[in-house]
């Protein structure tokens, strides 16, 4: 890895600004979705087990100056709960309150400053902005890969000013990313699903250069389908993209890939949960019908191909998994995939949207080699960008 890390760091008797992801699910004051604080603690206990001030940054949804309703305030019982100790709470990021707070804290003390968006220098990348932030830290952590595809303050801005180190969740995601795609063990397998191609355009042009094998499932698949002349009924489907469809299969043959679209399909003639349904070949589909989920010959076939295959990456369903029976394909997969992992066979790294919720719902998140929680950043990676708040963290 040629990123600075915390084993890089003098942290003893430090105040350290640390940029996390606490972008949380709220309901009624209170944090229904714990994933993302999980994900930091790590960081934060060995920062304050080695004696800094640990100073977290983070935002907040998607405020235009201050606003209650987006204040970080509401996650500190959650977090105090999850991290097991005390976490001080100053009502600003920037500015004499937070100096005051920082200087008051004992070394290994866990503070949490106010929405960082709250101040519109953040997503402006304002130079005086970033002064102001550095002015309360003697190091800068980034541990938010979820927020890296922005060159914002708070994620990129810092690490030019102040020595910066990734944290150990950030590490472990551009450890898992860097196996999935950066440098992986061949054959490489994608599997890309969700509902439209033109949203992911830049993702499958860069995956045909890199991957042996791309698995195209959920809405999209329809349209390659389409591009081949099937007939897919009431099926999400941009027949406007047909003819970005052919080209993208033309430059997988160009560049060896292989591509798998579904041979057989789960339709139905309304769009719910357990509605009449039949599996049929793709030729087979009622102009009446909608494509929702692969079929068992499908997921058969891909199946098989991974046990040809040394390294996967997934980003989105094969289908509608939100509603049974059509999450029988992303489910099935899922399961194959994580038994090769446990069993030492395959590296599967999966992110970016729905994803996560998919392999949640397939009860395996915990045994792929990596789930990333990031959505813009993993589908970024994914698409062959450089990352602001990544690049900043290397060395030299």
């Amino acid at each position: 890895m040629n990123f600075k890390t915390l084993d890089d760091a003098d942290l003893a008797g430090k105040r350290a600004l640390v940029r996390v992801d606490l972008n949380l699910p709220m309901e009624d004051g209170k944090v229904t979705d714990t994933t993302r604080i999980d994900r930091i603690l790590p960081t934060i206990r060995e920062m304050s087990a080695k004696g800094a001030k640990v100073i977290l940054l983070a935002h907040f949804g998607r405020p235009k100056g201050i606003d209650q309703k987006n204040s970080l305030k509401q996650v500190v019982p959650a977090l105090a709960h999850a991290l097991g100790a005390p976490v001080t709470f100053v009502g600003d990021c920037i500015g004499e309150d937070v100096a005051k707070a920082v200087a008051a804290a004992k070394n290994g003390e866990v503070l949490l400053l106010e929405n960082t968006r709250f101040h519109a220098g953040d997503e402006k990348n304002d130079p005086e902005f970033v002064k102001a932030l550095a002015a309360n830290g003697d190091l800068f952590v980034n541990d938010a890969f979820s927020a890296a595809h922005r060159a914002h303050a708070s994620t990129e801005g810092l690490a030019h000013v102040l020595p910066a180190y990734a944290g150990r969740t950030m590490q472990a995601e551009l450890e898992a990313l860097s196996a999935g795609l950066d440098n992986p063990a061949r054959p490489v397998m994608a599997i890309v699903g969700g509902a439209k191609v033109s949203t992911k355009l830049d993702l499958l042009g860069n995956l045909v250069k890199k991957v042996d094998v791309l698995v195209i499932g959920g809405g999209m698949a329809n349209t390659f389908l389409a591009a081949r002349g099937v007939s897919v009924g009431k099926s999400l489907c941009e027949h406007d993209l047909v003819a970005t469809a052919r080209e993208i299969v033309e430059k997988a043959k160009a560049a060896g890939c292989e591509i798998m679209l579904p041979v057989d399909a789960l339709v139905a003639r309304e769009f719910k949960a357990n509605p009449g349904h039949r599996v049929v070949t793709v030729d087979d589909v009622a102009a009446d019908e909608m494509i929702l989920d692969a079929g068992p010959l499908s997921v058969a076939e891909v199946v098989l191909k991974l046990d040809t295959i040394k390294t996967l990456v997934w980003n989105g369903p094969f289908g509608a998994f939100e509603l049974p029976p059509f999450d029988t394909a992303t489910v099935t997969v899922a399961k194959a995939a994580a038994k090769r992992v446990q069993d030492g066979r395959l590296v599967a790294v999966a992110g970016g949207g729905d994803t996560v919720s998919a392999m949640n719902h397939a009860g395996v998140a915990d045994d792929l080699t990596y789930v990333s929680t990031a959505g813009g950043a993993f589908l970024e990676w994914m698409e062959g960008k450089a990352l602001p708040g990544v690049e900043a963290l290397r060395k030299g």
